[in-house]
């Protein structure tokens, strides 16, 4: 049961299985033509957050960026948390930084070939890299590598959906260190479906991971072999500006079992946390 794709992973997969035909990714003239960047940084808090070991309130700053240059998708952020030096933030004194690295390898790109079909756009070797401190436990350093796809949804768009295999080079010393163990499968939207007369818009954005198969980490006491974060975002924007709010669904964050007490804590790791930021773009 463990390794089953949930039915929120399954609905997302059989609606784009269902979408319509999407238009190509044709970079046989030109493998530049569909470049940009971006760049923001958000102003975060978070309330309810199911880190483990009860890390749940927090604010702190996070620099995001993103874009496309030629054969090269990318997306990312640093986090830098308790960006106050508040002490009632539950990571004061605690974890300083969460790094994600997500460059994705267009297929198309680099074969200068039409690879599309039914509603998928465009293929990539895509991959993840998350870092953390490296502090008495050791760190956390884990690579994710797998096939990625931009697929046309109704209604959302275009869609990042993805599946990988997870490598685990530091774990805080768990015993997945130095092996492959388990997978994600991940999609992302952005979709706008209010727009002002200035200009300005509402959007719905968020993105859902789903880990799975990690059983050398789930057969410790307290851990478990699968983990779900579903990120739902409502935020105004503007062109220099964004507000916003974010409902987080978690499920054994981090491969830590909700409501077990063998790792010395009596952890909560599922359920609903809170988002709100403040956004500044370049």
């Amino acid at each position: 049961m463990a390794k089953m794709i949930p039915p929120a992973v399954a609905a997302a997969l059989l609606t784009a299985l269902g979408a319509p035909i999407a238009s190509a990714a044709d970079y046989s003239d030109d493998i530049h033509k569909n470049d940009y960047k971006w760049l923001q940084f958000n102003l975060m808090r978070s309330v309810d957050n199911k880190l483990p070991f009860r890390n749940q309130e927090d604010t702190y700053m996070e620099m995001e960026f993103g874009g496309r240059s030629g054969l090269f998708d990318l997306y990312g952020y640093l986090d830098v948390f308790d960006i106050f030096d508040s002490r009632g933030d539950d990571l004061n004194g605690k974890d300083n930084f969460f790094f994600k690295f997500a460059p994705r390898l267009s297929l198309d790109a680099l074969t200068k070939r039409d690879l599309s079909f039914g509603p998928v756009q465009e293929l990539y070797i895509a991959t993840v890299t998350n870092v953390a401190d490296n502090g008495a436990f050791g760190g956390l350093f884990e690579h994710y590598v797998g096939l990625g796809s931009d697929v046309q949804v109704p209604w959302f768009g275009k869609m990042g959906v993805n599946l990988y295999g997870r490598y685990v080079r530091e774990n805080y010393g768990a015993p997945d260190e130095g092996k492959f163990d388990g997978y994600m499968a991940s999609t992302n939207w952005f979709k706008p479906f209010h727009t002002f007369e200035n200009g300005s818009f509402v959007a719905y954005q968020g993105y859902l991971d789903y880990k799975f198969g990690a059983d050398t980490v789930g057969s410790m006491a307290g851990r478990s072999s699968n983990s779900l974060e579903w990120f739902n975002g409502i935020y105004w924007h503007s062109e220099r500006y964004a507000v916003g709010y974010g409902a987080k669904v978690y499920n054994n964050m981090a491969f830590f079992q909700d409501g077990s007490g063998a790792t010395g804590v009596n952890q909560d790791t599922s359920g609903l946390g809170h988002y709100f930021s403040v956004t500044y773009k370049f």
